[in-house]
C-alpha cells in the first residue's frame, strides 16, 4: 500500500484586523463602531490571558492587544487608555459586605493571597470563595468572573491598574490608525482617521438653469410709446371745446 502522503497544509492568518483584549475589557463599543465605519474590513476579535497578552503580538496571532499594564514595552508601541478600579474580594459573609466600599488600611489584619501565585483571578478567587484569604483585583475582572460565595467591594487606597493598547513597532497601517482612532474615541469625520481622508467623488456640476440654448429674437413693438405714461393727473392739455 503506498505511504500516506503528510499534509502540508498550514493555518493562515484570518482576513481583515485581528485584536486580542484580556479579561475586564469589554471592546463591543468599538467593534460596532468599525462595522459601522469599515463594514467591508473584517474585524476579529479573542480573549487572552493575562500571561499571553504579549505573546499573542509576538507569535502573530494579533494584530494588536488591549493588555493589562505594565508591560515590557521592547518592540512595540503601547499607549494608555484607562484606569480600572480596584476592589477587594472577600467569601460571602465576611463583613466587608456590610459596607459600601472599604479602606485598604482598615484591612491591614486580613490575609491577601497573591493572585499571579494562585495562578491567575480565576483559581485565586476559588481559593477566596474556600475562605483561605482576600484577594484585590481590577472590577471589570471580578465582575467579568462573577465567582460563585463571593462578595466584592470599592477598595480605596489601593494602587490603580490600568489598561493600555499595544501592537508591534513597524507595523503601522492606515487600518491600523482606524482603529485606534477608533478606541481613542476619535469621530469619523476627524481629520485624523484614515477613512476620512479618502477622496470623495466629485458631484457632477449643476445643470445651468438659465439655459445655455440660443436667445430668441427680440419681438418688434407693435404699438408706440404712450407719450403720456408717467405724467401726473391733470398734466394733459385741455383742448378747446
Amino acid at each position: 500500500m503506498p505511504a500516506a502522503e503528510e499534509s502540508t497544509e498550514t493555518t493562515e492568518p484570518l482576513p481583515g484586523l485581528r485584536f486580542a483584549y484580556v479579561a475586564g475589557v469589554t471592546p463591543g463599543k468599538w467593534i460596532r463602531r468599525w462595522e459601522e465605519r469599515m463594514p467591508d474590513y473584517p474585524l476579529h476579535a479573542f480573549m487572552s490571558d493575562d500571561g499571553a497578552q504579549l505573546a499573542v503580538l509576538r507569535d502573530g496571532s494579533a494584530d494588536l492587544s488591549f493588555v493589562r499594564l505594565p508591560v515590557d514595552r521592547e518592540g512595540l508601541n503601547v499607549i494608555p487608555l484607562y484606569e480600572e478600579q480596584p476592589v477587594v474580594v472577600a467569601p460571602k459573609g465576611h463583613e466587608i459586605s456590610v459596607f459600601e466600599e472599604v479602606a485598604l488600611e482598615d484591612l491591614s489584619e486580613e490575609n491577601f493571597l497573591d493572585v499571579d501565585e494562585m495562578g491567575g483571578p480565576d483559581m485565586a478567587l476559588q481559593v477566596v470563595a474556600s475562605g483561605a484569604g482576600l484577594a484585590i483585583l481590577p472590577m471589570s475582572v471580578a465582575r467579568h468572573l462573577n465567582v460563585k460565595d463571593t462578595v466584592m467591594r470599592r477598595l480605596t487606597g489601593a494602587p490603580t491598574t490600568q489598561i493600555g493598547l499595544a501592537w508591534p513597532v513597524g507595523t503601522d497601517s492606515p487600518v491600523i490608525e482606524e482603529f485606534i482612532g477608533i478606541v481613542r474615541g476619535r469621530t469619523a469625520q476627524s481629520s485624523r482617521q484614515p477613512s476620512a481622508q479618502q477622496e470623495k467623488p466629485k458631484k457632477a456640476p449643476k445643470p445651468d438653469r438659465r439655459g445655455g440654448g440660443p436667445k430668441k429674437p427680440a419681438v418688434a413693438q407693435r404699438y408706440a410709446p404712450n407719450p403720456d405714461k408717467g405724467r401726473g393727473k391733470g398734466s394733459r392739455k385741455k383742448g378747446k371745446r
